[in-house]
């Protein structure tokens, strides 16, 4: 193997940091997955996500177990939504589920984990 084979494809590391949502249906219930990191730039994407899907899905899941990053931004947008709407969050990773302990949103916030145990009624 050469040192170039052995080297991540920094195109495709890129992409993977870039904010991005996945939605899909499981068992009746909206899924928004989030991907990346989120602030104040891409914050808008999800808010957007969830006021679409609260057209049609209650509640809504916020998959949060591909979040490498979130500020207070996020944070705002989802305790904005979760005041008017029936939201869960399911699998935060290590560092949001700190900065909803931090701030006290975890007392707010439905968090269940995995994906499953936030879909079931």
């Amino acid at each position: 193997m050469n040192d170039d084979e052995s080297r991540p494809d920094p195109t495709t590391s890129l992409a993977a940091a870039l904010p991005h949502l996945t939605e899909y249906e499981q068992e009746g219930v909206r899924v928004v997955a989030v991907h990346g990191a989120f602030g104040y730039d891409s914050a808008p994407l999800l808010a957007a996500a969830l006021q679409d899907a609260a057209i049609t899905h209650k509640p809504v899941v916020v998959d949060a177990a591909g979040m490498t990053f979130a500020d207070s931004t996020l944070l705002n947008v989802l305790l904005k939504y979760h005041r008017g709407h029936q939201l869960r969050m399911a699998g935060p990773a290590y560092q949001f589920r700190r900065v909803l302990e931090l701030t006290g949103a975890d007392q707010v916030l439905d968090i269940r984990h995995p994906v499953e145990d936030a879909v079931a009624p």
